[in-house]
Parts: C-alpha cells; structure tokens; sequence
C-alpha cells in the first residue's frame, strides 16, 4: 500500500495488485481477506484497467466458505466486469451457481442458499447492464425455479422478458414446461403473472392456459371434512415425537431389571400427488387465486384476436369461468392468513367475469386488463435503472471533484523573498496544514470535535478532566485533559476507567505527576466489537505531595453514540424481506411529533438515524399516511431495518401518529435506535423548513 501511494506508475500498481490477489487466494484468515478486499477495492477507484486483467484471480476467492468473503468478492468484481470479460465473468459464476446445487447437507448448506442468490444477484446485473449475455444466462438459471433461490431467478426472467422481446418465445417455452416444479407460492404467483402478460402468440396462449387449467384441476378448490380431520390427526402424530416407556421386569434368574422401550411414530406419507398449483388453491392462497383468474381472464381476452377459433376461446371461457367460481368459494370458506384479501379476490374475480361474460365490459376493459400490467412494469424497471444510474453518478461526482485548477500559481517557499517573513500571510500555511491534517474544513472540523468533548468532573473539583473522544470504527481513542487546580503537586494520579458493554480497554493511562495550576493530556484506547450501548467510567486517584493524603473523584459516564458506528447502504426489497422475517428483535415506537407534514419527518426521521430510504415516494403528491423502510448497516456488518408507518389523522388537530418498527438480529442495536428515534423525532419546530 506504501507503494501504490508513493507511485501511480502502471508497473508498481500491477505489482502491488498481484501481490493482493495472491494473498488473497493464499490467506485462510477472513480478516486478512476481507481487508485484501478493502484494498483491492479502493484501488479500483483509479486503476481500474489493471485490476481487470486480475479478475479471474479475484473470482477465486469465491471459494471461501464465508458468504461475507464471497459477497465482498462479488461487488469488487462487478465493478470491474466490462464488455471484453462479461462472457468469462459468467461463465465463472454459472459455474459456480452449478455447484451450490451438488452440495450435500453438511456445513455449507447455509452458506449455499445465501451464495446461490449472491451469484444469481450478480448474473442479473450482468445481464442488464450487458444484453449480449442475457440469452445464455437465463435458460441455465430456470434450471433452479425450483430451488431455494427460486425467487432470484423469477424476478430475473420477469425483467429480461420485458427488456429483451426477441427473447420471449424461447423464455416463455422454458416457463410453461417447468412450471409444474415450482412449489413456492410466491414464485408460482409471478410464474403465472408473466404467462398472462407476455404469451402473444395463439400457440403460447393455448399451451400456457392448458398447463395451468391443468395444474389446477376442477373445481372445487376445498378441502373435504375427511381429509381435513386426517390431516389434522397426522400432524398432531407427528409433533408428538418419539416416545421412551420405562419398566421394571424380572429376568430369568429372577433379579429385577429395568428396561426402556424406544418407540418412534409412523412415519406420514404424503398420499396427496395433485400439482403444486392446486396444492396451493387448496391450502388457501387467495392472492395467488386471483392472479390466476387475472392470468386466465387475459388469455381468453386475447385469443380471438391471435386468430385462436371461436369453438377452442369459448371453451377457455368456460373453463375460466369455473375456475374463478373456485377461487372465489374457496376463499369464503378457508380459514388463512390471507381472510383479509376475501373482499379483494371478490371484487377482481366478478371484474374478470364481466369482462368474460360482458361484451359491453369487455370492450371498456380489454385494453386496460391487456397493457396496462405491462406498461406499469416498464415504468418500474425504468426508474430502478434510473435510480441505480442516479446513485453511480452520484458517486462519479464525488471523486471527480476538482482540488486545483491547472492554472493556478505553484508557491515555492524557499524561493521566496526574506521580506515575506516581516510579518506578511504565507497564504499556503492554511492548504498545507489541511493537507497535513487531512482535514479540508476547518470549520466542519471544529463543530465536529466539539460535539464531542464530554466534561467529566466539576469545576469546584480539586482535579477538572475532559475528554475529547474519537471513533475510528472497530477503535475508541479518549484523549483526556487533566487540570491541576490546586496549588500543591499531585503524585501518582491515574485515571481508572472502565466499560459497559462490548467493549475492551485496550490501553490503559498511565500513572502521572502533575505540578500545582499544571495541566497534562493522558490517551486511552477502547476496542470496540459490536454495535451495542456503550458506558465509560471511571476514577480519578492522586496522592497530595505535601499532605499525603489520597483523593477519589468520580467521574461522569459517556454514552457512546451509536450513530457513530451506522452507515447508510442499500439492498433490494426481497432481502429486505427476507431479513425482517429472520431478524428476531424487535422495538416499536409510537410516533409523538410537532412535525405536520409527512415528508418532512420522514425526511427528519432518516436524516437524524443515518440510514438510506429504500421506498421511493413523490415529493409533490399530498396524502393522508407514508409508509417508508429505512436500511443501515454498522461497521460491524450488522443489519439495522426500520420501518416508518405514519399517518395524518384528521380528528387529531392534524397531528401525526403511527408507529416506527426497529428490527435487528441483536437486541443492542433495536434498543439503542429506538432510543435514539424517540429523543430525535420531536426535533423540528412546528413551522420550520427544511
């Protein structure tokens, strides 16, 4: 790292970058791997070109068995894939999705589920960012519909289908044929979304609407009384578990003995082979059910005008219309997590019939049901792209920011006249010590050192201390200023400090003496490993010279802030998803503002946590409820989710209520954001501006 920043010679920056990657490849250790990472990383900033002849080589750390290694690897190297290596870069992470699936049940099996989607993740930027490699992508990854990153391959097919139309018979084929393997609810429903938005020839519609009238079977759609009670009966078997009878017996010599008998349940075999479509209908999913009747409404809509003869569209008529009288009796009487969507299904599914069974319907709706789905799905791919382009020059921004002009005088100290020293401004002395510092504000700098400074003993004390606290990430350093206000000299005084939480005084202060009215700076260093709450205290001991005698000051905790460890970062909807399911604690706050407007304490609410708002919302549209999902990462790597529900009630003098959600995998960072949204949301004035 000395070399590259003593030279940005081509041949020292290639030497360096080798010297990276093999000990990348060559370290075990996943701290020096992960900081191997970090340097590569912020070498690509300016020398990208030579880093992507490396790009195999760094792809070979993919090997690690830790999903953080391999997802750091994974953005390093989308950073640098270009046209002239995508197809390598594929072929490598093809490769690699193949072999997630060869993994048995052993201790990769976790990493394996989060790799698998990391790769499929990363293919999909691939193939948006570079068309030329879409087509072969995106058949080898509907091999894995049915696996565990089935929902990452969906997602993926359903934008290459709307980017790329000269893809869509061969992708729409694929799909029709392997829709029978997919047994996840919430990838059958986009499965069957695209069927019905995308299938544009006669031959697709009458194959897609026969696999899925197929799949579905006959009405009805409802579990009988019988088999209900023997489904039920069976898993009450199941949970019950293994059962061990301990008794007393006599053996044939005629002692006594005791014997256990282990007895295991039958094991349920599951009689039931129906389709996981119908599996699906009948174990209640009411949303599925209606993009079902939407999917199958939009074929038969659209098949008189793809030529489909008027004998085989009457027959698909029917066949809907029957299914959708399924749907709809199904979801009157099961009992699921989704009663709530019966009025929904209800109003959509006697839309559909109407637009089936009504010519006069059906031309006021033909159009909206058949491009409507589809231009809106255009208009959301489109500002993701422009969102995602907007955050890169965003960032482009950033480091093309100009320090010097090219025509700016270059000061020679040395070559200046001995006058200048009489008393004139060196006007380079404050660029250099900005420079030397590292600092390009001074100002900025001052404020930020200020807020904090943390006085921890009085000013009627014998000894008055402060500390200047400075947070480097996984290090605190406690720069303490001492002050003798006595007249005598103080011998051994030390500062004991201890801790409250994760973490660790790593160097302690020294014993020191101080003269009378004398002040002294005395440094102590903290490690720090997670981002919980955290307390420092301590006492101040000294001994007076002249009397001898020992004195105790206690001094003031200071509360570590854990906006210093919070980063904003981004991730998609489906990961947020998936990581407030998984996370497992959780602290509400009720919302108690001054603030009227809606906006403006989102606004607030993100800038006082130093978190990024995933949701996009238009500034000028005025409603009555927001509801927002903030995402921060800490310098730890650890996950901090929060969710905003506000609304704008009229019956309370317009004041705001609802309630913000903190979700976390550890119980520090739910409790001490939730403290920090309930000190901070009261922050604006009612009439203030931002």
């Amino acid at each position: 790292w000395t070399l590259i920043s003593l030279s940005n010679s081509p041949t020292a920056v290639r030497a360096a970058a080798v010297t990276y990657t093999n000990l990348l490849n060559s370290q075990n250790d996943n701290n020096v791997m992960m900081i191997v990472l970090e340097r590569l990383e912020q070498l690509q900033k300016k020398h990208s070109k030579i880093l992507q002849e490396l790009l195999q080589d760094i792809l070979r750390a993919l090997s690690s068995p830790n999903p953080d290694i391999c997802k750091k690897v994974l953005d390093v190297a989308m950073t640098l894939v270009t046209s002239k290596n995508v197809a390598e870069v594929v072929t490598t992470l093809k490769r690699e999705v193949s072999k997630t699936t060869q993994e048995s049940a052993d201790s990769s099996e976790d990493k394996g589920k989060v790799y698998r989607n990391m790769l499929i993740t990363a293919i999909h930027g691939c193939a948006v960012r570079f068309p030329e490699v879409a087509e072969s992508v995106v058949h080898t990854l509907m091999d894995f519909l049915s696996s565990d990153g089935g929902m990452q391959v969906i997602i993926f097919v359903r934008a290459i289908v709307e980017r790329y139309p000269d893809l869509r018979p061969a992708i729409l084929s694929k799909l029709i044929s392997t829709v029978d393997e997919v047994a996840n609810n919430h990838v059958m429903c986009i499965c069957v979304w695209i069927l019905g938005e995308y299938c544009e020839t006669s031959e697709t519609v009458a194959d897609a609407f026969e696999v899925i009238t197929t799949q579905l079977g006959d009405a009805p759609f409802i579990v009988q009384a019988e088999e209900k009670q023997a489904q039920e009966q069976a898993a009450i078997e199941a949970a019950k578990g293994p059962k061990m009878v301990t008794k007393n017996i006599v053996l044939a010599d005629g002692t006594y003995a005791t014997q256990t008998v282990y007895s295991e349940p039958k094991v349920v075999v599951d009689l039931d082979t129906s389709p996981h479509l119908r599996k699906m209908i009948v174990g209640g999913d009411i949303f599925l059910g209606t993009i079902i009747a939407s999917c199958l409404t939009k074929m038969c809509l659209r098949a008189p005008d793809l030529g489909v003869d008027a004998v085989q569209t009457k027959s698909m008529t029917v066949k809907a219309l029957l299914s959708m009288c399924g749907i709809v009796k199904m979801a009157e009487v099961t009992v699921s997590a989704q009663k709530s969507s019966l009025a929904d299904c209800s109003e959509r599914v006697s839309l559909c019939c109407r637009a089936l069974l009504d010519p006069k319907a059906q031309s006021l709706l033909k159009t909206t049901l058949l491009s409507e789905g589809k231009a809106s799905f255009a208009s959301f791919l489109k500002h993701v792209q422009d969102k995602d382009s907007g955050i890169a020059e965003k960032e482009e921004s950033k480091e093309d920011i100009v320090t010097a002009q090219a025509d700016d005088l270059i000061h020679f100290r040395q070559l200046r006249s001995l006058t200048a020293q009489g008393g004139d401004l060196d006007l380079d002395d404050g660029s250099d010590l900005a420079r030397a510092t590292g600092y390009a504000d001074g100002g900025s700098l001052l404020s930020n050192e200020l807020s904090h400074v943390y006085q921890l003993s009085g000013f009627a004390d014998p000894v008055y201390a402060e500390a200047f606290v400075t947070v480097h990430d996984y290090d605190i350093l406690l720069e303490i200023l001492v002050i003798n206000r006595t007249p005598n000299t103080l011998a051994n005084l030390t500062v004991e400090l201890s801790t409250m939480g994760d973490m660790k005084i790593v160097e302690r202060p020294q014993s020191q003496t101080i003269g009378p009215l004398d002040q002294i700076t005395i440094r102590a260093s903290i490690k720090v490993s997670s981002t919980e709450t955290g307390h420092i205290f301590g006492t101040i001991v000294y001994e007076d010279a002249s009397t001898q005698e020992k004195g105790y000051i206690n001094l003031n905790d200071i509360h570590m802030d854990i906006m210093d460890y919070i980063r904003p970062a981004t991730c998609t909807d489906e990961v947020f998803r998936s990581m407030w399911a998984e996370f497992e604690w959780e602290n509400k706050v009720a919302i108690s503002t001054s603030i009227a407007d809606l906006i403006e304490f989102l606004d607030h609410i993100v800038t006082s946590t130093n978190m990024s708002c995933l949701t996009p919302h238009d500034r000028n549209e005025k409603g009555s409820f927001l509801a927002a999902n903030l995402y921060a990462k800490s310098v730890f790597g650890e996950d901090a989710l929060v969710n905003v529900s506000v609304e704008k009630k009229d019956d309370n003098d317009g004041k705001l209520a609802g309630y913000i959600r903190i979700r976390s995998k550890t119980q520090g960072i739910a409790l001490s954001l939730g403290d920090r949204i309930t000190s901070v949301q009261r922050g604006l004035q009612p009439n203030k501006k931002q």
